[in-house]
C-alpha cells in the first residue's frame, strides 16, 4: 500500500491536471500528427484506388397465391392439391437451396469465366464480352485454370496455356464428374478460327463474336472454366428476406464485382422460380388431363362400337323405336346407371386414395387426382391439399437444414396428425358411399325386374340403348373435364410478382467507401498520436517541468538552466551574452537568499541523483559567474570516483585534492589559476582506491577551514547522492545545496531520497535547479522570470545565439 503522503500527492496531481498544459503537448507534437495523417490518407487513396469494387444489387417480389377462377370448387376438376402458394418462408428457402441456385448457374454459363487483364487484377467483362464461349457440356474442359486467347486476326485467335503443375482436373459440366489430366508439356500454343471447334485433349468449345463488325484484332482476353458446385455455393450466398415481418414482400441482394452479373443472376433466379412454381402449380392438372384424355380416347371408340351395333340390331329386327313404357324404363335405368357408376368411381378412388395416403410418408403432385368424380366432402380436398402443402415444404426445409431443425420437426408432426385425420374422412366417406350405392342397386334391381314385362326385341333394343347412353354421357363428361383442364393450364397466372428488377442505374460500390476510407484516415491520423501522447505521457517517467517538480517534492525550486549549446563546458565563459549564460546569473541572484548574511565564505555544493545530470558543468559555470563578479572563488572537484573537471580548463589530472587530503602535497601545490581571473581550481586527482574514507578524513575539515579564510564563494563538485554517499558528507561543509535535476532524463523518483530527508530534517538549505530545460515555445511559458531562465517569447533579441523554429516564428508572428 503507498504511503499517506503518496496517496496525497497524487489526489493532488488529479486536482492539479492542466487541460492547457496537455493542449500545448498535442500543439507541439503538430508534426506527427499531419505525418500519421498524410500517412493515413495515401493509404486510404492506394487502398480506393486498388481494392476491388464491390457493387450490391436488390430486387423486390411478392408471393401471394393467384388462383385462376376456374380453380374453384364449381368446375368439377379438383386437382389443386397444391394448396394457397403464399408461403414466404418456403420461398425463401427454395431461393437459397443448392437445387433452385444450380438451375440458375446452368442456364446463365456461370461457370465460364471471362476477363481481361486490368491495372491491378484481370477483370470480369461478362456482360462486355465480345465473344461468348459455346462449350460442349457432355466433353471433359480444363478446369480452373486461365486460357489465353490473342487475337492476332479479327477472325483468328491464338490459345496459350502455361501448364505450371503436374496435374490438372478435367470437368464434365453434363455429368457433373472430374478426372485427371496430366499435361505432356509446360506450354500449349495453338491458333483456332472464330466459329471452328476448339477440339483438344482437355478442351471442346467454339468462339463465336456477339457482333459481327467489332474489331478484335490485337486485343488479349481469358476465359476459364470453373467448378460448377464452387460457383453454385458461391451465388447461394444471395440475401433473400421479408421486406417487412408478416408481409409477403421478398427483397434479394446480392454482392458482386460485376454488375452486369448480379443484375442477370438476380433476374435469373426469380424467373426460375416463377417458371417452377408454375409448373408445380398446374402439374395435377396436367396429369388430370393425361388421365381423361387416354379414358376419352377409349370412350370414343367404345361409343362408336355401340353406335354401330344399336343401328345394325335395328336394321336386323326392323325395330326403331320403343314403347312408351319401354321409354319410361329406359330413362329411369339410365338415370340409375349413371348413378351407380359415380358411387363406383367415387369407391374406387377412395380405395386408392387411402391406399396411397397408408404407403408413403411424402405426399406429392402424384397424388391420385379425382378426375372423374365430385368430392362431395369439402375436409378430404382440404386435407389432401394441406397433406401436399406440407410435404413440399419438409423437402424444401430438408435441403438445407437438419432433422433437428424446430420448424422441421413441426412440419413432420403437423404431416402426422393431418395424415390421420384425412385416413379417418375417407373412412367415413366410404361408409356412406357403400350405403348409398347399395339403395341404388336395389332401385336398378327394381328397375330390372319391370324390364322382363317387355317384349324380347324391344328388351334387346333397350339394353343396346341403354348402353348408348352410359357411354354417350361419359364421353360428353370425359370432353367437358378435358376442356376444363386444358383451360385451366392455359389460364394458369403466377404466384410471384416482380414488383422491382434489379437494375445497374449507376450504383456506387459499397466497398471500398472512399469516403469513409477518408474519414477513418483522417480519425486514425488524429487518434493514433494522441494515443502515442498519452501513452508516452503515462509510460514516461522523466521530470519535465518545474510544475512537476513542486508538485512531487518539498524542496524548493531554486532556478532553471537551459541546454548547453558550446564544445565543452564553460558556457558562461565562453559565451557570456548567451541565454544560459544569463539562466547562471540569475541563479547566482537566487542562491544569496540561502546565504546567511554574516557568513564572509559561501561554500556551495553541487550534486545530483546520478551522473550524467550536469553537475560539472553546474559547478564550472557558477564558480565562472561568481568570479566574474570580481568574487574570489575556488572550483573543488570532489568527484573522487569520476572525474571530469580538469578536462575543461585543460588542466592534467595527475594531482588534485586526493593528494592534498593524503599528505602528499601542499594546498598551493594543487592549486591553479585558470584563466579566468579570481577563479582557481583544485582538481580530484588521481582516483582512489577508497574515495568515501579519504573525504571522512580530518584533512577535510582543515581544508575547508583554510579554504573559507582565502575564497569567498567555494563550489564544489561532488559525487550523485544517488549512488555514493560521498556528497552526503560535504553536506556537512555546506551552506548552500544545490541538487540538479536533468530536464526529460532524471527519474521521478531519484530526488525522493534527498526530498525525504530534507522533510525530516536531515539535510537543509537545498534547493533543486532544473538543468538542460529546451524551451518550447508551443507550451507559451518563459520559466525564466521566476527562475532565471529567459523570459519566454519576450526575451527575443537580448540573448545571442538564439535559435527559433519556423513554428515559434510563425506563433510570434500571430500572438
Amino acid at each position: 500500500m503507498k504511503p499517506l503522503q503518496n496517496q496525497k500527492f497524487d489526489i493532488a496531481e488529479l486536482n492539479n491536471f492542466d487541460i492547457k498544459e496537455y493542449f500545448f503537448k498535442i500543439v507541439d507534437h503538430w508534426k506527427l500528427f499531419v505525418v500519421v495523417i498524410l500517412f493515413g490518407l495515401i493509404i486510404a487513396n492506394i487502398l480506393n484506388r486498388r481494392t476491388q469494387r464491390i457493387y450490391e444489387l436488390k430486387s423486390l417480389i411478392t408471393v401471394k397465391d393467384e388462383q385462376n377462377p376456374l380453380f374453384a370448387s364449381s368446375t368439377n376438376i379438383a386437382f389443386n392439391w397444391g394448396g394457397p402458394s403464399d408461403q414466404v418462408e418456403t420461398i425463401i428457402t427454395i431461393l437459397k437451396s443448392r437445387t433452385h441456385n444450380e438451375k440458375v448457374v446452368s442456364n446463365l454459363k456461370y461457370y465460364i469465366d471471362y476477363l481481361k487483364e486490368g491495372r491491378y487484377r484481370k477483370e470480369d467483362i461478362y456482360g462486355r464480352n465480345p465473344f461468348t464461349v459455346d462449350l460442349d457440356t457432355s466433353f471433359y474442359q480444363l478446369r480452373g485454370t486461365l486460357i489465353q486467347l490473342d487475337f492476332i486476326e479479327n477472325d483468328k485467335f491464338i490459345i496459350s496455356i502455361e501448364f505450371e503443375e503436374d496435374k490438372y482436373n478435367l470437368i464434365n459440366y453434363s455429368l457433373d464428374k472430374s478426372k485427371p489430366f496430366i499435361p505432356e508439356s509446360e506450354l500449349y500454343k495453338q491458333t483456332f478460327s472464330i466459329g471452328s471447334i476448339v477440339e483438344t485433349q482437355f478442351l471442346n468449345f467454339t468462339i463465336n463474336k456477339n457482333d459481327l463488325g467489332s474489331d478484335l484484332k490485337g486485343q488479349t482476353y481469358f476465359i476459364r472454366f470453373n467448378n460448377f458446385n464452387s460457383i453454385v455455393g458461391r451465388f447461394r450466398k444471395i440475401e433473400v428476406e421479408t421486406k417487412k415481418k408478416g408481409t409477403s414482400l421478398i427483397e434479394l441482394s446480392l454482392k458482386g464485382s460485376n454488375k452486369k452479373r448480379i443484375q442477370d443472376y438476380i433476374n435469373a433466379t426469380v424467373e426460375v422460380l416463377d417458371r417452377d412454381q408454375r409448373k408445380q402449380k398446374i402439374q395435377y392438372a396436367i396429369k388430370t388431363k393425361e388421365y381423361i384424355d387416354t379414358l376419352f380416347i377409349v370412350e370414343s371408340q367404345n361409343l362408336k362400337n355401340i353406335e354401330s351395333d344399336l343401328g345394325s340390331y335395328k336394321q336386323r329386327n326392323d325395330i326403331y323405336d320403343l314403347s312408351a313404357e319401354g321409354s319410361i324404363l329406359l330413362g329411369e335405368a339410365t338415370s340409375l346407371d349413371a348413378e351407380s357408376l359415380q358411387m363406383k368411381n367415387r369407391l374406387d378412388y377412395y380405395n386408392n386414395l387411402e391406399s396411397y395416403i397408408r404407403s408413403r410418408d411424402i405426399y406429392n403432385e402424384s397424388i391420385p387426382a379425382p378426375a372423374l368424380v365430385n368430392i362431395e366432402d369439402p375436409n378430404i380436398t382440404k386435407s389432401v391439399g394441406t397433406l401436399i402443402s406440407l410435404s413440399k415444404a419438409k423437402e424444401t426445409l430438408e435441403l438445407t437444414v437438419k432433422t433437428s431443425y424446430p420448424p422441421l420437426k413441426k412440419i413432420i408432426e403437423e404431416i402426422k396428425l393431418e395424415r390421420q385425420v384425412l385416413l379417418e374422412h375417407i373412412s367415413s366417406i366410404k361408409i356412406t358411399t357403400k350405403n348409398s350405392l347399395n339403395s341404388v342397386n336395389k332401385q336398378i334391381a327394381r328397375n330390372n325386374s319391370k324390364l322382363r314385362t317387355l317384349s324380347p326385341k324391344e328388351q334387346k333394343l333397350l339394353n343396346f340403348q341403354r348402353k348408348y347412353n352410359i357411354t354417350e354421357a361419359n364421353y360428353n363428361y370425359l370432353k367437358q373435364k378435358s376442356y376444363e383442364a386444358g383451360t385451366a393450364i392455359a389460364a394458369n397466372v403466377s404466384d410471384i410478382k416482380v414488383l422491382d428488377k434489379a437494375k445497374d442505374i449507376g450504383q456506387a460500390p459499397i466497398y471500398p467507401k472512399g469516403s469513409f476510407n477518408y474519414l477513418v484516415a483522417l480519425m486514425l491520423g488524429t487518434v493514433l498520436p494522441l494515443l502515442f501522447i498519452v501513452i508516452k505521457e503515462i509510460l514516461d517517467n522523466k521530470i519535465s517541468s518545474v510544475e512537476e517538480i513542486e508538485k512531487m517534492y518539498k524542496i524548493p525550486v531554486l532556478g532553471v538552466l537551459g541546454r548547453n549549446k558550446t564544445e565543452n563546458r564553460l558556457a558562461v565563459f565562453q559565451n557570456p551574452n548567451s541565454t544560459i549564460a544569463e539562466s547562471f546569473r540569475a541563479l547566482r541572484s537566487n542562491i544569496q537568499f540561502m546565504f546567511k548574511r554574516d557568513s564572509k565564505s559561501k561554500t556551495i555544493v553541487i550534486t545530483s541523483s546520478v551522473s550524467k545530470e550536469g553537475k560539472t558543468m553546474t559547478a564550472i559555470n557558477m564558480a565562472t559567474v561568481f568570479a566574474l563578479s570580481g568574487k574570489k572563488t575556488v572550483l573543488v572537484g570532489f568527484d573522487l570516483r569520476k572525474p571530469k573537471m580538469h578536462e575543461d580548463f585543460g588542466f592534467d589530472n595527475k594531482i588534485g585534492i586526493v593528494n592534498y587530503l593524503i599528505g602528499e602535497k601542499s594546498l598551493e601545490e594543487v592549486t591553479r589559476k585558470s584563466e579566468i581571473e579570481y577563479l582557481d581550481v583544485i582538481t580530484s586527482g588521481t582516483v582512489p582506491p577508497n574515495p568515501s574514507e579519504i573525504i571522512l578524513n580530518d584533512a577535510t575539515n582543515e581544508l575547508f577551514k583554510i579554504l573559507k579564510e582565502k575564497y569567498e564563494y567555494i563550489i564544489v563538485d561532488s559525487p550523485p547522492v544517488g549512488l555514493v554517499a560521498d556528497a552526503l558528507e560535504l553536506f556537512n561543509f555546506s551552506d548552500a545545496i544545490i541538487y540538479l535535476i536533468r530536464h526529460n532524463y532524471s527519474e521521478k523518483g531519484m530526488p525522493k531520497m534527498i526530498d525525504d530527508k530534507y522533510i525530516l530534517g536531515e539535510v537543509k538549505n537545498i534547493s533543486y535547479v532544473l538543468n538542460d530545460f529546451k524551451v518550447k515555445n508551443s507550451y507559451g511559458r518563459g520559466y525564466g522570470y521566476g527562475y532565471g531562465y529567459g523570459y519566454g517569447k519576450y526575451g527575443s533579441g537580448y540573448h545571442s545565439n538564439e535559435k527559433q523554429s519556423f513554428l515559434s516564428k510563425l506563433k510570434k508572428k500571430f500572438t
